[in-house]
């Protein structure tokens, strides 16, 4: 028998969700299965898997040694760099600086510097993060940047902002802001615009269309022209949907580069230039959270990148 006493991070969410997490080596089918012989009980209750879990339960569960084992706390997030630039922090939230070259999460090639693994380095030598006082939850990212674009991501302390954020992002309610380097001219001053965003996982690509195909989603790309430089423009992007690459492709597909960028770039100006990164920074974030939100609070907070950090490779 496995008990829990669940905690503010574990509250809120199904059962059956809880113990996928917390157990992880156990089968969907037998969760349910237990569950029906009611051989998981919330405070000596029988329960359904959707049946929502609050602060102070006692979850047991009755089943073999063999295939209750709870997952193991991995702390090769104490192998990170410890280099963090924190733009903005509270009770709840954690707002940082990415820098080009490092990813936001692992990549495959088993490095353990990743954006996120110095954050629950930061967090746990603070005493704010002990995985072994979490059964489901550990500190994730709301937001993520490709390796070679730099700015702002988001990272939630707790389980409550990490729901309300990304509540808040499928709603359209955080507003986030990019600045670029283009080689050519856009169209007009200032433009939104629409297409639709095809994602290739196998090549790792996105393709854009002006006319809606099956398999597309919408994209909207706002942008506005904020200077000039060596004949190039800087521009100030607001992105009202957030696909895969969804900048640095949607400006190609106007004619309108990212310079530095490899995959969808100009290759001969970024050879000119002697630029290989891409120009471009998450630079602003600003909520919208509703009323009746725990992190309404914000609404009064936009989070910008200090100009510093805000530099471009030309």
């Amino acid at each position: 028998m496995k008990e829990f006493i669940i905690n503010q991070n574990d509250s809120g969410q199904r059962i059956d969700r809880f113990i996928t997490k917390t157990m992880p080596e156990m089968p969907k089918s037998m969760i349910y299965r237990l569950i029906r012989k009611k051989d998981i009980k919330i405070n000596g209750k029988r329960c359904n898997g959707d049946t929502r879990l609050n602060e102070g339960d006692i979850v047991r569960i009755y089943a073999k040694d063999s295939v209750s084992g709870e997952k193991q706390h991995d702390m090769s997030f104490l192998s990170a760099s410890d280099e963090l630039e924190i733009i903005f922090e509270d009770e709840n939230i954690l707002v940082v600086y990415k820098p080009v070259g490092v990813d936001s999460h692992s990549n495959g090639t088993g490095s353990a510097d990743t954006l996120i693994n110095r954050i629950k380095r930061y967090l746990y030598e603070k005493g704010e993060y002990m995985p072994q006082n979490e059964s489901s939850f550990a500190p994730a990212l709301c937001s993520r940047l490709d390796r070679n674009t730099s700015g702002l991501v988001t990272s939630a302390k707790n389980a409550l902002a990490l729901r309300e954020i990304n509540s808040a992002i499928r709603e359209g309610q955080v507003n986030k802001k990019y600045r670029c380097i283009v080689t050519a001219k856009p169209p007009k001053n200032s433009d939104i615009l629409t297409a639709w965003h095809f994602r290739d996982e196998g090549r790792n690509i996105v393709r854009i269309s002006d006319e809606e195909k099956d398999g597309y989603k919408q994209i909207r790309t706002g942008y506005e022209i904020i200077g000039e430089t060596k004949k190039m423009y800087i521009l100030e992007i607001t992105l009202y949907t957030g696909r895969t690459h969804q900048i640095r492709a949607h400006l190609a597909h106007i004619g309108c580069h990212v310079l530095g960028d490899g995959k969808y770039g100009d290759i001969s100006v970024n050879k000119r230039y002697g630029v290989f990164r891409q120009a471009l920074c998450a630079y602003s974030l600003k909520f919208s959270f509703p009323d009746d939100s725990g992190l309404h609070y914000l609404n009064e907070t936009e989070i910008k990148l200090p100009e510093k950090l805000l530099t471009f490779p030309v």
